[in-house]
């Protein structure tokens, strides 16, 4: 024992030799090429330390280290010196790394880290190398992990990290690391007035408000993401110097996120104040004041009495064009003493591309042909093309990339060459249908996944050289003598010289859908007879769909000029549900419906509307259950295009629904108490009649002993009012339960919530820390306090020499202080055991260990 004592003190005493007394740092890399990256390891030292690191041993998490030379020590204010290593290496293939960083020691007296002098300091990095990544290079840390706040007032840090390969960058608390990577045992995030947290988006600091003075120790973790995947993470340990002041901290004015064009110039003040007079010092950092081509420009430090203003411009060019914005953090200080506090705003500047310009659109044939300029931006790596059926008039917002999906527009196309201008929409070969005015926008695209401002919308209309459906209405409802009524648009652009005529129409007509064989029900030779009553069909269950061929019929030069898009009436299918008919409908039609009116069947047997709504579905509540309720819904639509009638309306047939109660009430809520000694459970839920339904009749009320086992049924009361119930003869009161409503319609509702009753609801097993073994028959044995559903134990009892003493599986111990090997009285003193308690819970039989003292005295 007095040799370990004497090797435990000399290795603290070594310790002590080496130590740095680091404060602060964190880790960064560059790729260099391949699979060979630059490390650069930033450490914050207490200068006044005997003891210096010229050199540090850098693990690269492929299981090999190397030792990295410091290549720049600067001493700054505050006895802290600023120490800069590099070491380049090159890993053997792919896979994620954790490279580090541990050296003893730690300032002594750091707040939040127990014996801080003698916990090693430690900080990491993850790499992730994989192709699916590409190339990568940690986020750039430009403000120093070392800060100072004041006792009540708020302090802000913000890192200022800037990643060059423009990746989403996220912000996340953790826990300070020692020895071996291992979370400090007994670190705590400072004591804080309201809170310490770091914002996840700006990764702003915050500490609202300190509450002691002295140094404290927290680390954050930023995170990279790229198209939605971590692809790597730098640790920043970083300490905050908390002092006794009377002084208010300046605050720079609001700032909002902002978009700025490719080529246009942002421009706005900073401005800052202080309402203590103190002299205030404003600085900025962030992307874009470091880029190497066109940098934003800040004049700074600039520094004035109780107010500062420095003006920003930047002018971004084709390059800065990202998918995520760029964060510019400005930082206010005063001279107050003797702690300088700040105010921290950050801000977003998002850099867009400029629209694609000048784009055309021409109708030929079926489709439409789209020429633009080529971008602005030449890396730029092709274009988005986007249609939809009318003109919406939309201009972009300041911050709208892209073409947003509420504006209707759907993406037809892409190209994927920034010199690709051009682009022909044939709607996936199928052709474009007549009557619709077909309108365009197009957005750049980039590499990361960013997107220009979309174009101005061009429109074009097809040539209407055949005909055009316009109604497919339901006129009457039957299964043998139904009528289908059928209009359309006659041609009015035709080139008689490639058609010269007589023309046909040729009607076609099936039940079974798009894409199937057609039948000719009939046809008509004159040019204006624009409609058709189609007889004796069944309207009643099918829906119908037509199609007309225009034909060119010339004697000896007979052929198809073209056709209408096949069209089809209204179908509409009814569901009843309790108290509810849900009717439903489609159509399939070339012209675009807007709003549909529901009409219902009154007790005369005429239809009275009901109401209107844009969905195809439609809810008739309050009915009665078990009545028939009839329906039928008329459309009201138009093409875009000009030329065609408007509104366009279209009746579907009649139908029928009866509301049936198929629907499970909702479920009551169950509550539970127990008496431990009685061994019985008391359960009590709501009645769901008082609240969200109306026919609930009876219960089933459900258990089980475990979390383990099935749920049995062991209760069902016939009435609603009936919501209480004892549980008896168990074997321990431990277990689940859940409860379900049933309804006059015999639906049976979702469980209840679950309610469970575990051990730690009754007397816990325990031990008392002293007994007496006198033969005065009062604590004359060991034995536990009071329990409950205890199994079985497994006692051992040492004496301070461990050697043991006395056993027991018996839960109630009765241990009366005698030896079990020699049967004679042990001596008075303290005695070590450890006890295995073997408790009914809801998991089962489980066990729980004891450990601890018993004195024995006589």
């Amino acid at each position: 024992m007095r040799k370990y004592i004497l090797f435990i003190g000399f290795l603290i005493i070594n310790l002590g030799l080496y130590a740095t007394h680091n404060r602060a740092g964190e880790i960064t890399y560059r790729h260099v090429s391949g699979l060979t990256y630059e490390f650069t390891i930033v450490t914050y030292t207490y200068s006044l330390s005997p003891a210096d690191r010229p050199s540090l041993i850098i693990e690269w998490g492929d299981g090999t280290n190397s030792t990295v030379s410091r290549y720049q020590k600067t001493q700054l204010p505050n006895y802290v010196n600023l120490n800069l290593y590099k070491g380049m290496h090159t890993y053997g293939g792919q896979g994620d790394f954790t490279i580090s960083m541990e050296d003893p020691n730690r300032n002594g007296g750091v707040i939040n880290i127990p014996n801080s002098i003698n916990v090693p300091f430690y900080i990491e990095t993850i790499l992730n190398i994989s192709p699916f990544i590409g190339s990568n290079s940690s986020p750039l840390l430009l403000n120093p992990p070392i800060d100072n706040g004041c006792v009540g007032f708020p302090f802000y840090h913000n890192a200022g990290a800037y990643d060059t390969d423009g990746d989403s960058l996220s912000y996340v608390l953790v826990h300070c690391r020692g020895e071996n990577g291992n979370f400090i045992q007994g670190f705590a995030y400072p004591a804080a007035s309201s809170s310490f947290s770091i914002d996840p988006i700006t990764g702003t600091l915050s500490w609202i408000n300190p509450l002691m003075q002295g140094e404290y120790n927290v680390a954050f973790l930023i995170k990279e993401y790229r198209n939605g995947f971590e692809i790597g993470s730098v640790t920043r340990d970083m300490q905050i110097t908390i002092g006794a002041c009377n002084n208010n901290p300046p605050v720079i004015e609001q700032l909002n996120d902002t978009c700025v064009e490719v080529g246009s110039t942002l421009n706005f003040i900073v401005k800052a104040s202080d309402i203590d007079n103190d002299y205030v010092t404003l600085r900025g950092t962030g992307g874009p004041l470091v880029l190497a081509n066109s940098p934003a420009l800040f004049p700074q430090p600039t520094t004035g009495h109780s107010f500062v203003q420095s003006p920003f411009s930047w002018t971004p060019l084709c390059e800065h064009v990202q998918l995520q914005p760029y964060q510019v953090v400005f930082k206010a200080k005063d001279d107050g003493t003797p702690v300088n506090l700040v105010d921290i705003k950050t801000l977003f500047i998002k850099v867009v591309a400029p629209s694609p310009k000048n784009l055309i659109a021409t109708a030929q044939a079926n489709h439409i042909i789209l020429n633009w300029n080529q971008s602005y931006c030449s890396n730029a790596n092709g274009y988005d093309i986007y249609r939809h059926n009318g003109y919406i008039g939309y201009i972009p917002s300041n911050c709208e990339t892209g073409v947003p999906s509420w504006t209707g527009y759907v993406k037809v196309g892409t190209t994927n060459s920034v010199t690709t201008t051009t682009f022909t929409d044939t709607d996936n070969g199928y052709g474009l249908i007549h009557g619709p005015e077909y309108c365009y926008m197009v957005v750049a695209t980039f590499d990361d996944g960013s997107e220009s401002y979309a174009s101005l919308e061009t429109c074009a209309n097809l040539i209407k050289d055949v005909p055009v459906m316009t109604n497919v209405s339901i006129d009457s409802t039957d299964q043998t003598e139904g009528k289908v009524s059928l209009i359309w648009s006659m041609p009015d652009s035709l080139d008689l010289t490639q058609t010269p005529g007589p023309f046909k129409y040729l009607i076609y007509h099936n039940t079974t859908g798009l894409g199937q064989s057609v039948t000719l029900i009939d046809s008509l030779s004159n040019l204006t007879d624009t409609s058709y009553m189609h007889y004796d069909i069944n309207t009643e269950v099918n829906t119908h769909f037509y199609k007309i061929d225009f034909i060119n019929n010339t004697t000896g030069n007979r052929f198809i000029i073209g056709s209408t898009q096949v069209s089809s009436s209204i179908f509409v299918e009814t569901v009843g549900h309790a108290n509810t008919v849900t009717l439903s409908w489609n159509e399939l039609v070339p012209w675009t419906n807007y709003q549909y009116i529901i009409y219902k069947k009154n007790s005369l047997g005429g239809f009275d509307s009901l109401t209107f709504t844009t969905n195809q579905e439609f809810t008739d509540s309050n009915l009665v259950n078990g009545s028939t309720y009839c329906y039928k819904v008329k459309s009201i639509g138009e093409y875009s295009a000009p030329g065609f009638a408007k509104p366009l309306v279209n009746w579907s047939q009649e139908v029928c629904g009866i509301p049936i109660d198929d629907e499970a009430p909702c479920a009551p809520d169950l509550s539970v108490s127990t008496d431990c000694r009685l061994i019985e459970n008391h359960l009590i839920w709501t009645n769901p009649n008082n609240s969200c339904a109306n026919d609930v009749v009876a219960y089933k009320l459900y258990y089980t002993g475990s979390i383990n086992l099935d749920y049995n049924e062991i209760y069902n009361p016939l009435s609603s009012s009936d919501t209480t119930y004892t549980h008896m003869g168990m074997s321990s009161v431990v277990g689940c339960y859940y409860v379900t409503a049933i309804d006059s319609f015999d639906n049976e509702s979702v469980p209840s919530n679950l309610a469970c009753i575990d051990l730690d609801s009754c007397r816990l097993y325990r031990l008392p820390n002293v007994f007496t073994p006198n033969g005065d028959n009062t604590n004359d044995f060991f034995i536990p306090f009071p329990y409950d559903f205890v199994e079985s134990v497994d006692m051992k009892i040492f004496n301070r020499w461990g050697a043991l003493v006395f056993q027991t599986d018996d839960p109630d111990i009765m241990w009366d202080g005698k030896d079990i090997n020699t049967k004679k009285d042990c001596s008075e003193g303290v005695y070590f055991y450890v006890c295995d308690v073997y408790e009914y819970r809801l998991e089962g039989l489980k066990m729980r260990q004891l450990q601890g003292t018993v004195s024995l005295y006589r």
